[in-house]
């Protein structure tokens, strides 16, 4: 396994810097988040905690997916690697969108796998950027298998989705992105599915000194589970988030990252996060996935759901919840958007 580094995580930068959007970043009203019990010991003046809402769902694709897929790319380009024939990935979500995207923007192939169960709005989507679509099978599983084949047959050089080192070290710049904006950054709330994006945040908070407050359905706890674990393990997947959080395991990269000081795994009930998804459409008109909405959920849960912020949880009895402290600064990633807005409750008229 490749350790994921601070160093992978800079590359990554020098790499992608102007090809991808520059993280937009939105303060929270002021009030709108709850803080934690303060220490009766505790003499300093009360403070607000501060929060802000990084926008990634308006990067390239609808996704953070697209910084990855875009240090992938770049890396293979420099080092003389990106075959003629061009990169493979199974996925029919937003991973496949950004290697679609990111290949486009260097003129090469992307061939992208999906189930036939694939949405055809999706299949549209891959092939509008460029992808040669293959629909294989009725489960990922399948897709997957035929992309392998197809990578060993042709050349094509292979994606992932979330367990590759350059993957994940180009979602943890956007944790450099964050904190260029937010001097004195404390934490980063960011949801986990495979645990590509939360590795290269991980990684990149660490070297700051930033807690990290890893967040996943509760019955979807791939990374949860294997800390309880000490090792990756499959898990059972049911959720309204299971569309991009979904993910059965995840991997060796995320679970060491995991495993460093400053990092808290939270679970949130899907109710809350279909309510936290509700409120960011209420009060900003914002449509994100269920899966970015699970991020802000962690601060937004039922006080019912959350023990004391400073007895954190061991990992086998994980928090249902964040509350920032006294004066604390925090940044909640919004981190996809390829959603049906359908389902939001729309205002009666009036």
């Amino acid at each position: 396994m490749h350790q994921l580094t601070y160093g992978d995580i800079k590359a990554a930068t020098d790499r992608i810097t102007g090809r991808i959007r520059p993280v937009t970043l939105a303060p929270v009203d002021p009030g709108a988040i709850r803080t934690a019990h303060r220490d009766p010991l505790d003499d300093r003046p009360e403070e607000p905690c501060e929060v802000w809402l990084a926008l990634e769902y308006m990067q390239h694709t609808g996704s953070f997916k697209a910084r990855g897929a875009q240090n992938f790319i770049q890396a293979h380009r420099d080092a003389g690697t990106l075959p003629d024939t061009g990169v493979t990935i199974a996925s029919g979500g937003n991973a496949g969108l950004a290697c679609a995207w990111a290949a486009q923007q260097e003129g090469v192939t992307a061939t992208v796998f999906l189930p036939t169960t694939a949405p055809a709005v999706k299949v549209a989507k891959l092939r509008g950027l460029g992808a040669d679509v293959r629909l294989v099978g009725a489960e990922y599983a399948e897709a997957l298998a035929a992309c392998e084949d197809f990578a060993a047959a042709t050349g094509a050089l292979a994606s992932h989705a979330y367990d590759h080192p350059l993957i994940a070290a180009g979602a943890g710049t956007l944790l450099q992105e964050i904190r260029a904006q937010v001097p004195g950054l404390d934490t980063v709330v960011v949801a986990v599915g495979g645990g590509g994006l939360f590795a290269g945040v991980a990684t990149a908070a660490q070297h700051h000194g930033v807690r990290v407050v890893a967040v996943e359905p509760e019955n979807c706890r791939a990374l949860n589970a294997a800390l309880e674990a000490g090792r990756p393990v499959d898990v059972p997947v049911d959720s309204i988030a299971a569309d991009s959080l979904g993910a059965r395991r995840t991997s060796a990269m995320a679970l060491a990252a995991a495993q460093q000081d400053g990092v808290h795994s939270v679970l949130v009930p899907d109710f809350e996060i279909v309510r936290a998804r509700q409120a960011l459409w209420d009060h900003r008109r914002v449509a994100v996935e269920h899966g970015a909405a699970a991020a802000l959920a962690a601060l937004t849960a039922a006080p019912a759901h959350l023990p004391d912020r400073d007895l954190p949880p061991r990992p086998t009895e994980p928090s249902r919840g964040y509350r920032p402290g006294n004066g604390e600064k925090v940044a909640v990633v919004l981190c996809g958007a390829n959603t049906d807005p359908g389902n939001l409750v729309q205002p009666a008229a009036g």
